[in-house]
């Protein structure tokens, strides 16, 4: 095993491939962190308060999400890279282990996250679509755009992360779903689908009640489990794989309410594209001619890096930026223009052959470059068009102007830091054979640490054997805690038999004002269904923590505290002037297929039965001891 992986690793190594998979990957790991944190800054009173906007515990919280949403931004745009992403490791992991996120607050996959967040730390991020690879060049201004060789990465970067992430991912989620009545009869789908705490807006009971479709997408989706990890860097398979997979999570984003996690894992099927594809969608989306020529002075360093930035942004490779004093006598409609005038505008030809200059010179720029088109309109705005003019003129006729010397000419580059970099290019070349055998040590250390908590919680612990007080038992737990927090390794048996076991009542809140109208609070409807934007980490602590097939009063008092204190200031309710009623109504979890059976959980009828009233910011109940007998 050890020798096969250390081969494989150096195999793998030597091969190069494009960057963008893996720039658009980072790109939309910033993106999702990012939308998170509008989340969380959205619920901080609900998440981090003992009690919303009555005890606030922790005051600091929103600074600090508004400085990681900081941090998430420089990981999406990759501006000062392995900084961001480290930083955003530590962040994720302080404010899962020392908030109520997880204990509370689940979101289902803050530690998938965490462990993406680790493998950007080895990644080649900033390789493709960021920031650093502009200030790289801006570094060297006099160096021409075109002189850049197309970024390329070792395969690796792209296979370990799919493998370990998603792969081990899935084969231990496969094992847990053998345990599960329903996913057994195909049905691993189609219940959690017809149960109106987890279903999102869309209406999907056309298909929930096709049988046979059902069955179908419930038993391919175990066959793509267990069988991912082994082929799915198969050059044949490689394709079937990633559709399966596709249609898998975004099938979960769109038709449960738990779209970040459905979310965070389809991102990294942008590592699964083949890399022929991404060769031929950026020669799809690449200019066969430039519709604008631009004209700058080579002297010139301020030209030259806006040059490099304008470059930069043209990601459809529309404009074609050349230096004055090389071509400009090889277009006849400059030729009127003297060499002094030349070089102190930038001048611009379209596919028409008309002039622009100045301001109009980059209003142009922006409008060919399509998505920049708004900027463009703006600049040629009345009262917009001369404070630009005006402000431009004072850069413009300022600027200093160099010699030309070998500088000019000769392409240079900054060191690059990464870690990758580092262990993954330095190490490999200098020492190829010492470098796959660590890796390969890596590599095994990462599988004993998930064989743990496979073999563990998906096996031993499922089939009765697990001894709790046993010295191996206590071990396991111990690796599992440190394997979780840093790794994001942890049992993933989400919504199984045991879970929906007894799951035949669910919990509303409405409240009563002091006219005796009822009205519903904005968070389970009718229906039953949890409301936007009471998604994500919210729906897991009231559908999976507050109410479950055996509710315990403590935890939903509590919730019931936090959710009407919680909402009643976002609506604007007195919460001392109205009575909060508590609903409760039959459904059903089958594990066999009932026709319709969505429907029928969203019809059945509610009744109340208890209330809630805050006095002096203080909350008492009157609910029955045990409603799990009602």
């Amino acid at each position: 095993m050890y020798k096969l992986i250390s081969t494989k690793t150096l195999e793998l190594h030597s091969k190069q491939a494009p960057a963008t998979g893996i720039g658009l990957f980072r790109i939309l790991y910033g993106l999702i962190t990012l939308q998170e944190i509008i989340f969380l800054l959205y619920f901080n009173h609900l998440i981090f308060d003992p009690i919303p906007y009555i005890d606030v515990e922790f005051p600091m919280i929103p600074f600090f999400l508004c400085l990681w949403a900081v941090i998430a931004a420089f990981v999406t745009v990759g501006y000062r890279y392995q900084f961001a992403v480290t930083c955003n490791y530590i962040i994720w992991i302080i404010f899962v282990n020392f908030t109520p996120m997880q204990r509370d607050f689940d979101g289902g996959f803050d530690l998938f996250m965490i462990g993406a967040g680790f493998f950007l730390l080895f990644m080649p991020g900033d390789r493709a679509f960021s920031i650093d690879t502009l200030r790289h060049k801006l570094s060297t201004p006099f160096t021409h755009y075109s002189t850049y060789p197309k970024p390329t990465v070792s395969t690796l970067a792209y296979i370990l992360p799919v493998a370990i992430c998603l792969g081990f991912l899935y084969f231990d989620s496969a094992i847990h779903k053998m345990f599960a009545e329903h996913w057994r009869n195909g049905l691993g789908t189609w219940l959690p689908a017809t149960q109106p705490y987890y279903v999102s807006a869309i209406d999907m009971s056309y298909l929930l009640n096709n049988k046979l479709l059902q069955n179908a997408l419930g038993y391919t989706i175990l066959i793509f489990q267990f069988t991912f990890i082994f082929f799915f860097a198969n050059r044949r398979l490689r394709i079937a794989y990633l559709l399966i997979g596709l249609g898998l999570h975004l099938g979960i984003t769109l038709s449960f309410n738990i779209y970040p996690f459905g979310l965070g894992m389809l991102i990294f099927y942008t590592l699964l594209v083949p890399f022929k594809w991404w060769r031929y969608i950026g020669r799809l989306l690449t200019a066969k001619q430039p519709s604008l020529t631009v004209f700058y002075d080579q002297l010139c360093p301020l030209c030259n890096r806006t040059v490099l930035i304008l470059n930069h942004f043209d990601i459809f490779s529309r404009i074609d930026f050349k230096n004055a004093q090389e071509h400009a006598e090889h277009y006849p409609a400059l030729a009127y223009i003297n060499n002094e005038t030349l070089l102190t505008d930038l001048y611009a030809l379209d596919s028409g052959g008309r002039l622009y200059s100045g301001v109009d010179t980059y209003a142009q720029i922006f409008i060919k470059m399509a998505y920049l088109f708004p900027i463009g309109i703006m600049l040629r705005l009345p009262g917009i068009h001369q404070f630009a003019l005006k402000k431009y003129r004072s850069i413009a006729d300022s600027r200093s102007r160099i010699p030309c010397t070998s500088i000019c000419l000769t392409p240079q580059t900054l060191p690059d830091t990464t870690l990758y970099h580092h262990f993954f290019e330095n190490m490999a070349t200098q020492k190829p054979n010492a470098f796959s055998r660590k890796l390969a040590k890596i590599l095994l250390a990462l599988l004993v640490l998930q064989l743990n908590s496979s073999i563990h919680y998906a096996l031993i612990y499922r089939l009765n054997a697990d001894i709790p007080q046993s010295p191996i038992s206590q071990a396991s737990n111990a690796i599992l805690m440190a394997s979780q927090t840093f790794l994001g390794i942890t049992p993933h048996a989400l919504y199984l038999h045991d879970h929906f076991a007894g799951y035949d009542h669910i919990l509303a809140i409405s409240y009563t004002d002091q006219n005796g109208t009822e009205h519903w609070l904005p968070f389970v409807n009718e229906q039953g269904r949890l409301l936007a934007p009471n998604w994500g980490r919210v729906h897991s602590m009231w559908a999976n923590i507050a109410v479950t097939p055996n509710i315990d009063n403590k935890r939903l008092h509590k919730f019931i505290m936090k959710v009407t204190a919680f909402w009643s200031q976002k609506i604007g309710l007195n919460i001392n002037n109205v009575v909060f009623n508590i609903k409760l109504k039959r459904i059903d979890a089958p594990s066999y297929w009932v026709y319709d059976q969505l429907h029928k959980n969203f019809t059945s009828p509610w009744s109340t039965i208890g209330t809630a009233k805050w006095i002096d910011n203080r909350i008492s109940f009157d609910l029955p001891d045990n409603i799990n007998q009602l």
